[in-house]
C-alpha cells in the first residue's frame, strides 16, 4: 500500500545552482485543502556526487503557502539557478 501511495505523489519540481553543489526540491504538500490552503514542501540538499549516482544529502525542508513558493522558485531562476530532472 506505502508503494502505491509512494507512486502517485505529485511530481516534484528540482533546481540546481550554478555551483552544482546545491539544490532545491520543490513539492506540493498532498494535504492541502485545494483552493483554500495549498502548500508546499521546500527541501534543500548538499550535492556531493554530480553524477546524479547519488541523491544529494537533503539538509532542511520547509512547508510553506504556495504562492510564496511560487515566488521563491522564479527568484532563484532570477538568480542562476537552473531546473534539473538529474535527482527525479
Amino acid at each position: 500500500m506505502f508503494l502505491i501511495a509512494y507512486l502517485i505523489m505529485a511530481k516534484s519540481f528540482w533546481l540546481i545552482n550554478s555551483n552544482k553543489t546545491e539544490v532545491k526540491r520543490f513539492i506540493k504538500n498532498n494535504k492541502s485543502i485545494e483552493g483554500v490552503f495549498e502548500y508546499m514542501f521546500v527541501d534543500t540538499g548538499k550535492i556531493f556526487d554530480i553524477s546524479g549516482k547519488e541523491p544529494p544529502v537533503m539538509t532542511t525542508t520547509i512547508s510553506i503557502e504556495i504562492d510564496l513558493a511560487r515566488e521563491i522558485y522564479e527568484r532563484l531562476l532570477t538568480q542562476g539557478w537552473r531546473r534539473t530532472d538529474l535527482f527525479d
